[in-house]
């Protein structure tokens, strides 16, 4: 049976079984750390009964009003560890933790369009298109990305998710406008 804890700054030095999948996005050093300081509740590792970790979630909290939510910064799983229903529990931790602690309207993350496993289990998971953000992954790729929304109780009228958000087209720099 494995163990769902808060992520510590040791693990940073034990997780690259995780990281070195190609649909992760992996980050320096100090941004892990900062996550770690600022929002160490968001923050949880999934660990084996070998000790061995298996996956981890990061998050944080942003917006302000309507828009005060809960985000998915990261969530992965190690390929042998995939398929277990990790993620999962993972992903309601985070949820539970922006709803109980922080009073959250909505949880969101953002997804490459092309990573269809994903969507797919995001859906499952209660999230749906809000937007479609163009060429949020810049790079060789330069790849637009699904944010994807899954309201909190608080949102009672469900008023911070929409139909259709396939269609609904937006640039990066539009991202902060809620601020």
């Amino acid at each position: 049976m494995s163990l769902l804890r808060r992520f510590k700054a040791t693990d940073l030095f034990e997780f690259n079984n995780i990281n070195l999948d190609p649909l992760t996005e992996t980050y320096n050093i100090s941004f892990y750390l900062q996550y770690l300081a600022r929002w160490p509740d968001l923050f949880s590792v999934q660990v084996s009964p070998h000790n061995n970790l298996m996956g981890y979630v990061m998050g944080k909290t942003e917006g302000t009003g309507k828009n005060w939510h809960g985000h998915v910064t990261a969530i992965t799983v190690a390929p042998e560890f995939r398929r277990l229903g990790l993620a999962d529990g993972m992903m309601n931790l985070l949820e539970q933790v922006s709803e109980k602690s922080y009073d959250c309207w909505f949880v969101d993350l953002y997804v490459r369009v092309s990573n269809s496993v994903a969507i797919d289990m995001y859906r499952k998971f209660g999230y749906s298109v809000y937007r479609r953000v163009k060429s949020y992954y810049a790079g060789h790729t330069n790849e637009d990305a699904y944010d994807m929304r899954k309201p909190l109780p608080r949102d009672v009228k469900k008023e911070t998710i929409r139909e259709n958000g396939e269609n609904v087209y937006v640039n990066p720099e539009d991202l902060d406008s809620w601020r």
